[in-house]
């Protein structure tokens, strides 16, 4: 949000501040002055994210794209084979997509040597090999990493965990300050008065873009946090342990084995699907569902002695069908003579997500966990995730979380543009510090309760204060030399 934030009606019409409103404004402030750069670069990004069926067969049209035929399409496995192809031998196939769109290409991602990934399309009607892409370097895949992470790893995907905190404190404080008092009237506090101009304008345009923006913003934050790389992965864990998050027995039955799992602290990489005690986070899948992300993945019991060779995928996606799901789904194969088959179908309705396991020899269904198993938790969340990429009711969707996320860029840049009108030369500008402060129990009480729910943002809201003290008694000891 904003550096600052225009005076409440009340005090536009009577002169007068309210206590503590200082107080609310400094600390609107620092949230601002943080957030700011990094609500510009999730807004534009999410906005991309969420276009992207439309966007990318724009951007790779000769790639994905194909004229639909008459003519049935050639078999998962013959198509994989031309795929495999069109890569030098050592290049291992790790996941196959399976599409329901009779326009789309069909893909396979293999594992070059050297840690990369690439993706091989081909024409499902006459088995052209289209053309590879490198998965890292999708346009697609370079804007969620930059929204997510900002393309800076670990450092990059704590950073945008706080900004998500500290937006939460921007939202507190700017409705707060915002709302009417006493005589103020509902309709100039929800309404823009495009009259005023300079400074008052855009103090004006920014408060009721901002209340309008509240509720939406404070869903995105909320919807978006259970994916975090720190807190998200400890609520997710959390939230299994107490049997709200991943499906019942999703643990293979084994009670002991939820326990047992030895903890695993390098990040997911090439090799890591043939690894013990994986889970689904670490399979080369595109899009898991939150709520089986830390679900052990099972392994197939053997290879029999007597008996048919390894199941095929066209096997797979057969029973893929007879089990109620016709495509529009991934499949990680098996990299290791213990391996699955795992089916991975995220669509935009959560009710219909399955993750299902299937033994590479004998085809036996493992485990197959649909939204009915999820915990309380992860059937909130699941709604949450489809609602937050724009993918629950199709073009509207799209079109509100995108006003969302350009409102929230408008906000950081009318909160600049206040910032830069008001801010004296050489120094931060922040608002100055209350006198006379009211103790506002409630609000140190709601500070305290977000640096406990959020350790990471607890610890920078330590930092904030103490560094605010000492520049006050810095400035304070100046002044009275």
């Amino acid at each position: 949000m904003s550096a600052s934030l225009p005076a409440s009606p009340a005090r536009a019409a009577s002169g007068a501040v309210h206590p503590g409103y200082r107080t609310l404004w400094r600390w609107h402030f620092y949230a601002g002055l943080f957030v700011m750069p990094l609500l510009i670069v999730l807004g534009i990004t999410g906005t991309i994210y969420c276009f992207q069926p439309q966007i990318e067969p724009l951007l790779y049209p000769h790639r994905l794209v194909v004229e639909p035929a008459a003519t049935p399409r050639l078999s998962v496995d013959t198509l994989l084979g031309r795929a495999r192809a069109a890569l030098p031998r050592d290049a291992r196939p790790i996941r196959a997509h399976v599409e329901a769109d009779p326009a789309r290409s069909a893909e396979f991602v293999f594992a070059p040597p050297g840690g990369t990934r690439e993706s091989v399309y081909v024409n499902p009607y006459t088995g052209t090999v289209l053309g590879t892409l490198d998965v890292g370097r999708r346009f697609m895949q370079v804007d969620r990493m930059l929204h997510r992470k900002l393309l800076l790893g670990k450092p990059g995907e704590l950073l945008m965990e706080l900004a998500a905190c500290w937006t939460l404190v921007m939202i507190a404080t700017g409705v707060a300050l915002w709302w009417p008092r006493a005589g103020a009237s509902w309709r100039a506090a929800l309404l823009p008065r495009l009259a005023p101009r300079g400074r008052p304008f855009w103090k004006r345009l920014h408060s009721v873009i901002g209340i309008w923006l509240a509720v939406g913003a404070l869903a995105f934050v909320v919807t978006g946090l259970p994916w975090t790389g720190s807190w998200g992965k400890h609520f997710k864990a959390l939230a299994t342990r107490a049997d709200l998050g991943a499906p019942a027995g999703s643990w293979g039955g084994d009670a002991s084995m939820k326990s047992s799992m030895p903890a695993r602290s390098e990040p997911a990489g090439h090799g890591m699907e043939a690894m013990p005690g994986m889970v689904m986070d670490d399979l080369p899948l595109p899009n898991v569902p939150w709520a089986v992300g830390a679900v052990p993945v099972p392994r197939s019991p053997g290879r029999p002695q007597a008996g048919p060779p390894r199941w095929t995928l066209d096997e797979v996606v057969t029973q893929m069908r007879g089990l109620g799901v016709p495509g529009g789904y991934d499949v990680a194969l098996p990299a290791s003579p213990a391996g699955v088959y795992t089916v991975s179908y995220f669509p935009p309705d959560p009710k219909d997500e399955r993750t299902v396991y299937i033994d590479q020899y004998s085809g036996k269904v493992l485990k197959d966990i649909r939204y009915r198993d999820y915990g309380a938790v992860s059937q909130a969340i699941a709604y949450g995730t489809s609602l937050h990429m724009g993918r629950y009711f199709g073009i509207l969707n799209q079109a509100i979380c995108a006003a969302i996320s350009l409102g929230l860029c408008a906000l950081a840049v009318t909160g600049f543009v206040m910032w830069w009108r008001r801010r004296p030369s050489r120094t931060l500008g922040a608002p100055s510090r209350e006198r006379m402060a009211p103790p506002m129990r409630a609000w140190k009480a709601g500070l305290v309760a977000l640096g406990v729910v959020f350790p990471l943002m607890g610890a920078t809201i330590l930092a904030v204060w103490i560094i605010d003290r000492l520049a006050s008694r810095y400035r304070l000891k100046l002044s009275n030399s």
